[in-house]
């Protein structure tokens, strides 16, 4: 009877692998030697064409594999359901570069994915120039609409270059990852969405940016998205702005190398979230950033509720290092405001190094408070403000303005505030600042009354964090740092 019971059971094993191997299937193209004719289903029977993708719904344990050193031009369109132990695969086959997709003359996207649950998208390059800029245009789409709840869509180790979308943001902007997700009829979101190891050069207007439900009359947050070890180089717009999603993680990216090209209308930062909330922003580098207005390192911004900003390095931003800001005009019923914002533990090296005038004239003081933001912490930061380039240049260290109000109930302890020219504290009519344990070096016009530490939590003396300061002006890097030397290890 026992043998009976292995036997039974070898053999329902059998027909599940069976059953698997049915309905999972393995496409391949090959834009050099396919055959839009053939099956599709082997190396030899490749197809030619991404449009023969276009009607293929793929189910768990499917595969379209895309042959290496090979150029695909047209439009990757992906659709298909995986499970969360028989997931779906697009990526490279076979040796050389990764396949590159190039999207036509007029295409709003190279690559979407579109509905889709447990999809990984790897290894593949894509590229969508046209003849002239396009609102709108985006290197992939990740697109979730009027289908419920988009689950564990992966994109990883995706290079995603030359994007001409528009640069104007009020004109539809453009980008190298587009993530939109709504509906009416069926509210739509994604949960756990993960972009990582990706490299996003030369997309105008932006690198990664979100269209989701940002009102919070009606909001549904997408949640626990991921965005990790990415390279964003030549990017003139804004880095990465997750819009309308609850508890996002962002760490370990670098931006840099970023032109000074936006017209003189426009706003934009490096790191930054918008109507989202939990957001932590964290291990990231960003340099460079030459908008003509903002230009700071990281920002948490409009309708955004406890979004934490700590072990970043930044540096030779024109704007500064971080803008947390919310406007007082807009109403309760879309904005919940700007609460419980925290700033620990980053580095700013030669900040707010702007040289042209914004719309306010020379503006670019290290810290910005604008608007009604309440119960913001900024704390055991080290902020170095190195010398002028030019003589007109705003040597600020902290600026607290309106924006249909005024900043409340600001919290700054046990920061090192250097600079080199003298420096000075805006609070205009700000309320309820709270100033204790920082420290000072260099010269100031005005600053806050303060009580002067003698050692940090962190066990490091007065000495000791001056010597930090001393090698940040100089090599900006600060290797004693247990947190920053993680960073630098990690990259």
């Amino acid at each position: 009877m026992k043998k009976i019971t292995c036997l039974l059971s070898a053999c329902l094993l059998l027909l599940v692998l069976a059953s698997c191997s049915e309905f999972s299937t393995t496409y391949y193209l090959d834009a050099a030697n396919g055959d839009d004719n053939q099956s599709g289903l082997s190396e030899s029977n490749a197809w030619k064409s991404l449009s023969k993708l276009r009607d293929v719904k793929l189910n768990p344990g499917d595969r379209v594999l895309l042959k290496r050193g090979n150029t695909f031009q047209g439009e990757l369109e992906i659709s298909g359901q995986g499970t969360s132990d028989n997931r779906i695969y697009i990526e490279a086959y076979g040796e050389g570069d990764k396949p590159c997709i190039v999207g036509n003359d007029t295409s709003l996207y190279a690559v979407r994915i579109l509905n889709s649950d447990y999809l990984t998208l790897r290894n593949v390059e894509i590229v969508n120039t046209g003849k002239e800029r396009k609102p709108h245009r985006t290197g992939l789409k990740i697109e979730c609409r009027n289908y419920g709840v988009s689950k564990n869509i992966v994109i990883d180790g995706v290079d995603i270059r030359d994007v001409n979308g528009s640069l104007v943001k009020e004109e539809g902007g453009g980008s190298g990852i587009l993530i939109v997700n709504g509906g009416k009829d069926v509210i739509s979101v994604f949960d756990s969405l993960t972009i990582e190891n990706c490299r996003i050069r030369r997309c105008a207007r932006n690198a990664m940016i979100w269209s989701g439900y940002s009102s919070r009359e009606n909001w549904h947050p997408s949640k626990h998205t991921v965005i990790r070890k990415n390279l964003i180089e030549e990017v003139p717009g804004d880095g990465i702005v997750p819009i309308g999603c609850d508890s996002t993680l962002i760490e370990y990216n670098v931006m840099r190398n970023c032109p000074a090209t936006l017209p003189d209308t426009e706003a934009a930062a490096g790191i930054w979230p918008w109507s989202c909330d939990n957001t932590i922003i964290q291990f990231n580098e960003v340099s460079d950033h030459k908008a003509p207005w903002d230009a700071q390192g990281f920002d948490s911004d409009w309708n955004c509720r406890n979004t934490l900003i700590q072990y970043n390095y930044s540096h030779d931003n024109d704007g500064g290092m971080v803008l947390i800001c919310n406007s007082g005009e807009a109403p309760a019923s879309f904005n919940a405001g700007n609460v419980g914002t925290v700033v620990q533990y980053n580095i700013s090296v030669n900040d707010g190094r702007r040289t042209r005038p914004t719309r306010v004239g020379m503006f670019s003081p290290l810290i910005h408070l604008a608007g009604p933001v309440k119960n913001t912490t900024i704390c055991r930061n080290i902020i170095h403000r190195g010398m002028k380039y030019i003589e007109e240049m705003d040597c600020s260290m902290m600026t607290f303005d309106s924006w249909g109000g005024y900043p409340d109930s600001t919290f700054v302890h046990e920061n090192i505030f250097q600079s080199f020219e003298k420096s000075t504290f805006n609070f205009t009519k700000s309320t309820n600042n709270v100033f204790v344990y920082n420290y000072y070096v260099g010269r100031f016009t005005q600053k806050p009354d303060d009580r002067l530490p003698q050692s940090f939590p962190d066990g490091y003396s007065i000495p000791e964090m001056l010597e930090m300061v001393e090698i940040a002006g100089t090599y900006g890097r600060f290797v004693k740092s247990t947190a920053i030397r993680k960073f630098f290890e990690q990259r």
